[in-house]
């Protein structure tokens, strides 16, 4: 079989790729221009990608498989495929995102950013020698919450049960799963997202975007945070309002904010969208763009899922994580 890679990241895995692989041609395809790869699609079995447009899905007379390189699928024209083709995606991205969770909820609660300003120009201030500077907390005894109660979720409330935090979570199904290794303070309903929002001191973003999540967090839901409260969105930037935010922080009405994920996408040459210069001068923000989830292991583990689909496929056995 014939298999395209057109994802940046992963023409960066061609071993794990290929590792176990005899009798397939790969081609990565990253730095090729769309007219390139529509040019090559009617020779390819299986398009490794993270987007796909509507003029590549009529090109592709022979596909059989579209991997997405990660869990989402959104980008792919999914109406517009021939029936045959099969759509998979991958995950592994849980653990590094739950990481990244904690270590924004320890630089808000532990003033990183402008400490480290502080220092940068030679001024010393601790408890020690400034009777105004306030004593930092830990993270054990107090109160995590989360949007959202997916495979993120569960690892981020992984990682705070054993820091000694208590977990809280709103889910669309309250009844459903709970794995085994873990203890939940409390389950409820979207509808009940203001007890979760007054009771937490961090709350976790983790929902997936759809039309009745757009905006969850607005003015209102930041006027129920507590005035110490941190909100981290690891999920997409438009389940929070964007005008509310900045207004709450410049209210001081809740602690700070960490923010993955943002309003508007990247240019091509790398300049952020237009929405993280709002934020840039708050010393309450962490910001980072859209990569908690980028460590070497999530995209090892990912290419090893592509490759033994691809191998699946070459001889006829089920494929994993089919989502169309």
């Amino acid at each position: 079989m014939r298999v395209l890679v057109t994802d940046n990241i992963m023409s960066r895995f061609v071993a794990e790729l290929t590792q176990a692989d005899a009798g397939n041609e790969w081609t990565i395809a990253n730095t090729w221009s769309e007219q390139q790869v529509i040019a090559a699609l009617p020779d390819t079995d299986v398009l490794v990608c993270s987007s796909m447009s509507s003029t590549m899905a009529a090109a592709a007379s022979r596909l059989r498989l579209v991997h997405v390189t990660g869990a989402g699928f959104d980008k792919i024209p999914l109406a517009e495929l021939a029936p045959e083709i099969r759509v998979a995606n991958t995950f592994h991205h849980g653990e590094a995102i739950a990481e990244h969770v904690i270590m924004t909820a320890l630089m808000l609660s532990r003033r990183v950013i402008p400490v480290d300003r502080e220092m940068r120009v030679g001024t010393w201030r601790t408890v020690a020698n400034d009777l105004s500077e306030p004593f930092h907390g830990t993270l054990r005894g107090r109160t995590l919450g989360l949007l959202g109660f997916g495979g993120i979720g569960q690892e981020v409330a992984r990682l705070a049960s054993g820091l000694g935090m208590r977990v809280r979570a709103v889910r669309h199904n309250p009844a459903g799963f709970v794995p085994e290794d873990l203890t939940l303070d409390w389950v409820g309903s979207l509808d009940e997202l203001p007890e979760l929002l007054g009771s937490s001191d961090i709350v976790v973003v983790t929902l997936p975007l759809s039309d009745a999540t757009r905006g969850v967090i607005d003015a209102r839901a930041l006027h129920q945070m507590r005035a110490t409260g941190i909100l981290i969105n690891v999920a997409r930037g438009p389940l929070i309002d964007e005008d509310a935010l900045v207004e709450a922080l410049t209210e001081k009405r809740i602690g700070g904010a960490a923010l993955d994920v943002w309003w508007g996408a990247p240019s091509a040459d790398g300049a952020a969208p237009a929405s993280a210069a709002r934020f840039a001068d708050f010393d309450t923000v962490v910001l980072t763009p859209h990569y908690s989830g980028h460590a070497l292991r999530t995209f090892q583990l990912r290419a090893a899922d592509i490759a033994a689909n691809v191998d699946s496929l070459a001889h006829g056995r089920p494929l994993a994580h089919v989502v169309h």
